[in-house]
């Protein structure tokens, strides 16, 4: 049984897809721009408080389901430039304490509202 997770405390989704997906003991998140849930609007310029913003984002949505990023297992990064690769990285490696979970990370030509950084993740789910 697939069942669709929303929380305010996430952007909403700006396409025709759901925040997150909870199917089969999985949490499948978006992917998470940088934008403040609460007015819609892209929260920052530089990357270092883009990647905070997006990562909140997936926080807020793990919350929703009674979730942590100890509980993520996947994650996939997409990025305008791998040259913010280290500095990303800085930023994403706060939100694990151990044990991170795989990850991709991807340079793509642009991601929606202009932004510099899209993060998505799986999480098990309880």
């Amino acid at each position: 049984m697939k069942v669709v997770i929303e929380t305010s405390a996430a952007p909403r989704a700006i396409g025709p897809y759901s925040q997150a997906i909870k199917a089969n003991g999985l949490l499948f998140i978006s992917g998470q721009i940088p934008m403040d849930p609460d007015t819609g609007q892209m929260t920052a310029v530089d990357v270092v408080a883009q990647t905070n913003r997006a990562m909140d984002n997936l926080g807020a949505i793990l919350a929703a389901e009674g979730l942590d990023f100890k509980d993520v297992v996947k994650t996939t990064i997409f990025l305008t430039d791998m040259a913010d690769f280290a500095r990303v990285n800085d930023v994403y490696a706060a939100y694990f304490e151990s044990a991170p979970p795989a990850r991709s990370t991807i340079q793509v030509a642009a991601l929606p509202k202009g932004a510099k950084v899209e993060i998505e993740a799986i999480a098990t789910a309880r």
